[in-house]
């Protein structure tokens, strides 16, 4: 499948998350929409108020079935606004949705939601999960023990905590020549429902084992973090935000550190790249999203599939985004 495939032409959705369960592929992604918000830096235009979860069987030409609203930011009791980025688990036949709301204070938490099936609907908790903070959850099973990982930039807030607290400052961030922001990561409490510890940086190496710096835009962490295995390595890849690229790095446990190996996606048209890895039938595929069908909207996004593929030596190889030929953009 080297041709990548739109999902979910009908509707604007991105931030897909896939994941197998039972025995077929399910797709939660984040559900845009025409907020009348004025775009701006704090992604106050990405209003979303709901989420769906699509399922599908033959990724290259099978129908993608929409299983509608599965959660509804009228259901969260704490509830602010903007239902952003999220990501599903299973434990014990119970599935759990980790979502990213702001409160009533317009701060970010991450929200636990439960449901019987993967296709809903969730229950939300009536809090969110104490000590959270920030955007873009995502979780790692790995043997029996579950990872979340989470954390974003600028409209994600992550700039206005340090050691796990808010700072007064209201979040200014690390000179261009000091190690960048990190995403965060914590092992999950048995019942999924809280940290089981305080949260741990997710420090990520260049190739001489220092800490990537804020400064260096094309490689350090922005949002998005994703985490998947591959022949025992633990593989993190994220967004790079404002330079627009999908990066990866490997390491030898959930925790890290993480060395940057390379870009998995160059620059797609819109601003924001999402994603999720997965694999499937004895194939790798790579789920994120792109502005084309809305016109180059950022904040009305579509769902899209390409295969992955690695090299010998374990490294992926890079996706080519897009290309501009003629005045017409080829995917």
């Amino acid at each position: 499948m080297k041709t990548p495939r739109y999902l979910f032409p009908s509707d604007y959705m991105a931030d897909p998350s896939a994941h197998v369960f039972e025995g077929k592929l399910y797709i939660y992604p984040s559900h845009d929409r025409e907020s009348g918000i004025p775009e701006n830096d704090n992604g106050d235009h990405f209003d979303m108020c709901d989420y769906h979860v699509l399922s599908l069987e033959d990724v290259e030409n099978g129908e993608v079935t929409d299983h509608g609203k599965i959660l509804d930011v009228k259901d969260i009791a704490w509830t602010g606004r903007q239902l952003w980025d999220s990501d599903v688990a299973e434990k014990n036949g119970k599935y759990y949705l980790y979502f990213s709301l702001k409160n009533k204070n317009d701060v970010f938490h991450l929200g636990v939601a439960i449901s019987d099936t993967p296709y809903g609907k969730f229950v939300p908790q009536e809090n969110p999960v104490k000590g959270s903070y920030s955007i873009d959850p995502c979780v790692l099973n790995d043997n029996g023990e579950y990872y979340i990982y989470f954390g974003g930039i600028w409209g994600g807030q992550l700039q206005r905590y340090r050691d796990n607290k808010a700072q007064e400052s209201g979040g200014a961030f690390p000179a261009d020549n000091e190690p960048a922001l990190c995403a965060k990561v914590a092992k999950l409490r048995d019942d999924m429902l809280e940290f089981a510890e305080m949260p741990r940086d997710v420090v990520l190496l260049d190739e001489n084992g220092k800490p990537l710096t804020q400064g260096d835009a094309e490689r350090r962490f922005f949002e998005a973090s994703w985490i998947h295995k591959y022949n025992g390595k633990y593989y993190f890849s994220y967004s790079t935000g404002d330079t627009h690229l999908l990066c990866y790095a490997i390491g030898d446990n959930p925790y890290g550190p993480f060395i940057y190996k390379g870009v998995i996606l160059t620059p797609v048209v819109g601003w924001t790249t999402h994603h999720s890895i997965v694999e499937y039938r004895g194939k790798w595929y790579l789920f994120h999203h792109d502005c084309v069908p809305s016109g180059g909207k950022t904040w009305l996004r579509s769902m899209k599939v390409v295969e992955l593929e690695y090299n010998p030596d374990g490294t992926i190889k890079t996706i080519q985004g897009k290309k501009q030929e003629n005045n017409t953009v080829e995917i």
